[in-house]
């Protein structure tokens, strides 16, 4: 037997370090190939670790509530191979892990580090067992494949990165490859059915019947926020309790405490008459569900105004470093999305002025679905500039949000309302019924004043107002 070192691999551009929040395997569990091992939370979202080897827990080196760092070995696997000593059967290089995992019919190999020559050949002694290699097109070499598989900043197991490099199988591609794993992790037979349909190659199935029975493909179970239950304990006149804010609710609590803290916060208000807006979706809204397969709401429609607006007036895209003032290049907004725990999240639309009106609703309903249903990655809730928030899903009228660190603003909007409003026409002013809305803007008065604070709100609402009812989508 021989032992496999799990790590925890890297799962984000920026996140470094990890909080163990549970054990889905018990020392002594049988693990197959791609099943969960554990469940690890960052500062901004929850994610598992997958194992991408078949074997038994041995060890586990972490308890539950600890820290662990970006490539630190987590748990030992028992899996099936020569005698040898943890350091030395440990894998020094993520290529000999990978091999070893896969080539379970080849020899293994007797030393813990292996050459890129003895793994170059392995990889192309298993491509001539590959029936209708000679239709695959010409591949990269090894090296050339393995730098472009780990290019990416989508996470995928050595197994999976093993078959792409064997199947010169692009970064490209394989980012474009839905997964069907948790978080929509990308599993070796979503790579399989990406090449039996594309590539016209056919994995041979292992000969084991065993084998067989671990390798078949599984559906993960959609499973929903892992919210440890609040701890609550009575007080001792029996008439309040204590409950023991979750890791979630801590880091919200901080992160809100160090914002006023940090920001001298200053707040505007305007109403913009949203008809022409609640007209126009009301009219489009069953069309475009028909040739989108989803909805579209008023999120998409408020963020692509803000964008404009950003436009407009870049100086509220900044953020503060001391007395300098960073001005971003990219627009991207956050929207503060509720979750069914009762905390908050806020994924990032990235480069929002660069997309169509399509493209903005498919992003806010992703995101959406996404964060409710704890899929969300990392990276997801990175890059932020500034956050938008509506409040009026829940029948608010307005609010004075709490900016979100390091952003400088963050704007509102509340419930639509019909309302009589005094409307200026050729013959004269008229009482009309008119869908109204209040925006409100909480803003960083170190760097935006009131001046620059109202005018941006004011464009916001400008664009609402002037929706053109006509527009095709």
């Amino acid at each position: 037997m021989a032992i496999y070192k799990l790590l925890l691999p890297k799962m984000g551009e920026s996140v470094s370090e990890a909080t163990l929040t549970k054990w889905v395997k018990q020392v002594g569990d049988q693990i197959d190939e791609d099943d969960a091992v554990v469940e690890l939370a960052t500062d901004k979202v929850d994610s598992e670790v997958p194992s991408p080897v078949s074997g038994i827990l041995k060890e586990r080196l972490f308890e539950e509530n600890q820290v662990v760092q970006v490539g630190d070995v987590i748990a030992l696997i028992e899996v099936d191979g020569p005698e040898a000593d943890h350091q030395e059967q440990a894998p020094q290089h993520e290529e000999h892990v990978e091999n070893e995992a896969e080539n379970n019919h080849s020899e293994p190999a007797a030393e813990g580090n292996i050459s890129e020559e003895s793994t170059q050949e392995s990889v192309q002694s298993s491509e001539e067992q590959i029936p209708g290699i000679d239709q695959v097109a010409e591949r990269p070499s090894f090296q050339e494949n393995h730098q472009q598989i780990n290019s990416g900043l989508r996470f995928y197991s050595p197994l999976v990165r093993n078959i792409a490099q064997q199947e010169g199988i692009s970064q490209q591609e394989l980012d474009s490859i839905p997964g069907t794993g948790g978080e929509g992790r990308v599993t070796k037979q979503d790579v399989l059915n990406f090449l039996g349909k594309n590539k016209g190659v056919q994995i041979p199935k292992p000969a084991s019947p065993v084998e067989e029975e671990i390798h078949q493909p599984k559906v993960e179970k959609q499973e929903a926020i892992h919210t440890p239950p609040a701890q609550v304990v009575k007080s001792s006149n029996g008439d309040s309790e204590i409950i023991e804010m979750d890791r979630m609710r801590r880091l919200i609590a901080d992160h809100m405490v160090n914002s006023v803290k940090t920001s001298p916060h200053v707040f505007s208000v305007v109403e913009a008459d949203v008809t022409n807006l609640v007209n126009w979706r009301n009219k489009v809204k069953d069309a475009y569900k028909k040739s989108e397969g989803e909805n579209i709401t008023f999120t998409p429609l408020f963020i692509e105004a803000i964008a404009k607006a950003i436009k407009d007036f870049p100086m509220v895209n900044v953020s503060v470093d001391g007395y300098n003032i960073i001005r971003k290049k990219n627009i991207n907004i956050g929207m503060a999305t509720a979750l069914p725990s009762g905390n908050l999240i806020v994924p990032v639309i990235k480069n929002v002025d660069q997309l169509s009106l399509t493209g903005i609703s498919r992003s806010v309903n992703d995101l959406a679905n996404r964060s409710r249903g704890n899929k969300l990655k990392p990276d997801d809730t990175q890059g932020g500039t500034f956050t938008f928030t509506n409040i009026g899903a829940f029948g608010n009228i307005f609010g004075m949000p709490i900016i979100n660190q390091p952003q400088a603003a963050i704007l509102a909007v509340g419930t639509i309302k019909k309302k009589p409003a005094v409307l200026e026409t050729e013959f004269g002013d008229v009482i009309a019924v008119r869908h109204m809305m209040y925006i409100s803007m909480s803003y960083d008065h170190r760097v935006i004043d009131g001046a620059l604070g109202g005018q941006f709100i004011r464009r916001v609402a400008d664009y609402l107002e002037n929706w053109d009812s006509e527009r095709v989508i």
